[in-house]
Formats: structure tokens, C-alpha cells, sequence
């Protein structure tokens, strides 16, 4: 079977954004396959080069930028370019006349001053899909304030479902406001596109992190919606299905994610309390929500007698869902990430080796390509001058 290039071969993406949202758009457009090219301030580039440690050494010594970079940066070319000056404003206009898709995260109005907003370059480049990714969105009493994940995670309701009832409310362990932001740009980003391909109109793409993570919030919006009632925090309870948790054993925790009666009655059969499936408490999933601490303290009463492992063999057996609770390196170490290919390394021009995670999307005729690790500062300013100049030079003609 022959493959084709990745299904966005040809696109050009400008990508005026640093940190987290937007590049992880760019990443994901980038794996793609479009052809993005990151304009870093000449300066420092994206901040989140200095964000370690630990940081990339190359095989030289030279600091390759930091590990948090690498993550959200790969596949991307890097021009470094000073939007204070005419010279690099009109470079940047330039790009973005031959270019297919704009991603920025600037506060809103920031670009404006420099010429550089939608409204000044959708008469250079009618086709454009402009996405601007902000905290707060474009519209809104909000607007002009400027948006970070962590305190997203907060506004969102988020934080006061997550942690233990008696704790303080709590954090994801990664920033998920800027990535669901970033994944859902690139979805967007990607409906625009087509939309331009067909009626070769252009577009401003409005992507908010509030929005987003309020978004995202799924059975526990419609919770609220429909009973009138906030949800609590239920540390790793579920507020719909029991028992769905984690669980002690003898040497450890794991966790059990029954999700219907079958399930129930499999698991109450492991553990040898094959009455407790008929108890009018726990029969239905209904009732196990209503009684769910007797539920707890029934069913770890005797999961504590297990070995973790013996009882994630007995559940496997019994399909009853459960699993481990792993570690990061334990999660690489595992067979089925392994086998997926999850890690990735890759060469740079200098020998240097850089591991990276690939975009989790598989596409059986137009595989997604990891061509590059993620640039260095202005690493490719001559080749993107000269193809501008070489575009340019064939629509003078």
C-alpha cells in the first residue's frame, strides 16, 4: 500500500504565539504536516525555553532549551523577527500574505498597534483562517484581561470538583485549560480550512481558555443544568456510577470503574460477597450511588485482603474494569504504550537526539510525519526568506 504525504501537505501556518495554547495547535497542525513557521521575539524566543529545569543538553554542551519547549514545539520552523521595527512588521506581513493560517495568543488589541491584526490582514490574504487564542475570548466584560491556565482552572468550576471533599480545591497535574484550548483550535483552525478551500473566504477563529475549560466540564455541567445542584469535590469518586474509584489493596491502590450491574455482580463474586449484587442497596447503579460510603467500606474491606496484582488479574479475568495506577515512567515502560510508539526520538541536523511524544492520531492512508525536534531561535530564517522571496517572485510574474 502506498502512503500519502499527511493530509496537510501544502498548508502554511504563521504561528505568532508562545507558551502553551498555541503552540500545541501548531504542534498538532505541524504533525499534520502543514509547514509552520514559529516568529519568535529575537531576544529570548518563547518563554518557555527558559522554563527548566531540566533542560535538552546537546551533544556539545550547548543548551537546547528546556524540556517543557520541546513538548509543544516539534515540526515547526523558527524565524526570529522584532515586530517594533517597520522592517520586521513588514517581514510578518509578508508570511502571512503567502500563508494559509495565522495562530496568535497576544492580549486583545495587542497585535493591532502593529498592523498585524485580522482586520488589517484579511484584505492582504482573503483567504486567511486568523485564530486568536486569548483567556477570555474577544467579546465580554473580560476581554482585555489577560488569561492564565491556572487561574482558568479556577473560574471554570473546575477546581471545585477536583480534590478530596475535606481538601483544598485542586489543580490538574498539567495545564489542561491551554491544551483542550490548543486541541480545540486545531479542530477549529481545520473547519475554517475547509470552509476557505471551498469558498475561498477567510476567517477569525475566537478561541477562549475560559470557554474552553467551562466547556470541557461534560456530565458535571449537565449535573448542575438539570438538578439545580453544584457538584462537590469527591476526590476520586464519581458522582454518577459507584463504585468508581480508587481502591485499596494490601501493597498499594488501583483503580475499579464498574460501570454497570453486570460488572458489579462479577466483581461481588471475586471478592466473595456474591450476596451484596441482590442487597436492594447495591443493585441497581442507582442504589450504589445513594448508599456509596456503605459501598466503599463493604467493598474495601475485602479488597484490602488482595495483592494488587492478584486482584487486576482476577478483575481482567471477570471483565471487570480496573487497572494500575502508574507512575510517568512506569506509563512509558508500559507494553501497550510501547507498542503504540508513544516516545519518539528525534535527530536534529547537529546529531543531537530529542525525545518527543507524538500527537496521539493515527490515520491509516495519511500518516502523520515527524520530519524535525522542535527549532532553535531563528534556526531557519534563510530558508523562509528566500522561499518568501521565490513566492513572490512567481505571483510579480
Amino acid at each position: 500500500m502506498t502512503l500519502s504525504k499527511p493530509p496537510l501537505s501544502g498548508i502554511r501556518v504563521i504561528e505568532l504565539a508562545r507558551v502553551l495554547a498555541g503552540p500545541w495547535a501548531g504542534q498538532i497542525l505541524a504533525d499534520l504536516g502543514a509547514d509552520v513557521i514559529k516568529v519568535e521575539n529575537p531576544d529570548s524566543g518563547d518563554e518557555t525555553r527558559a522554563w527548566g529545569p531540566p533542560f535538552i543538553e546537546g551533544k556539545d554542551g550547548e543548551n537546547l532549551s528546556a524540556a517543557y519547549y520541546h513538548s509543544a514545539n516539534r515540526n515547526k520552523r523558527s524565524i526570529a523577527v522584532d515586530f517594533r521595527t517597520d522592517d520586521g512588521q513588514d517581514i510578518v506581513r509578508r508570511l502571512i500574505a503567502s500563508a494559509d493560517v495565522v495562530i496568535e495568543n497576544f492580549k486583545v488589541g495587542g497585535l493591532k498597534k502593529y498592523g498585524l491584526d485580522y482586520d488589517s490582514l484579511k484584505d492582504i490574504n482573503p483567504k486567511l483562517v486568523y485564530c486568536s487564542i486569548t483567556g477570555f475570548g474577544l467579546t465580554g466584560p473580560y476581554a482585555g484581561f489577560a488569561g492564565y491556565d491556572y487561574i482558568v482552572q479556577g473560574m471554570s468550576g473546575f477546581m471545585s470538583i477536583t480534590g478530596t471533599p475535606d481538601g483544598e480545591p485542586m489543580k490538574a497535574g498539567v495545564a489542561i485549560a491551554d491544551i483542550f484550548t490548543g486541541i480545540y483550535a486545531a479542530t477549529a483552525i481545520q473547519a475554517a480550512l475547509i470552509h476557505a478551500l471551498k469558498t475561498g473566504e477567510g476567517q477569525q477563529v475566537d478561541m477562549a481558555l475560559l470557554d474552553v475549560m467551562s466547556g470541557v466540564l461534560a456530565n458535571q455541567n449537565l449535573n448542575y443544568l438539570v438538578s439545580g445542584k453544584a457538584p462537590s469535590r469527591l476526590g476520586n469518586a464519581h458522582p454518577n456510577i459507584a463504585p468508581y474509584e480508587v481502591i485499596p489493596t494490601a501493597d498499594g491502590h488501583l483503580i475499579l470503574a464498574v460501570g454497570n450491574d453486570g460488572q458489579f455482580r462479577r466483581l461481588c463474586t471475586i471478592l466473595g460477597i456474591e450476596a451484596l449484587a441482590d442487597d436492594e442497596r447495591f443493585a441497581t447503579n442507582k442504589a450504589r450511588v445513594a448508599h456509596k460510603p456503605e459501598l466503599r467500606e463493604i467493598v474495601t474491606g475485602e479488597t484490602v485482603k488482595w495483592h494488587k496484582q492478584d486482584l487486576l488479574t482476577a478483575c481482567e479475568a471477570n471483565a471487570v474494569p480496573a487497572g494500575p495506577i502508574n507512575s510517568i515512567a512506569e506509563m512509558f515502560s508500559d507494553p501497550q504504550i510501547v507498542d503504540r510508539g508513544l516516545r519518539i526520538d528525534l535527530d536534529d541536523d547537529c546529531g543531537n537526539s530529542i525525545p518527543s511524544v507524538r500527537t496521539p492520531i493515527v490515520l491509516s492512508k495519511t500518516p502523520l510525519a515527524y520530519n524535525r525536534p522542535s527549532p532553535r531561535i531563528d534556526e531557519n530564517r534563510d530558508d523562509i526568506l528566500a522561499e518568501l522571496a521565490e513566492l513572490e517572485g512567481k505571483k510579480s510574474t
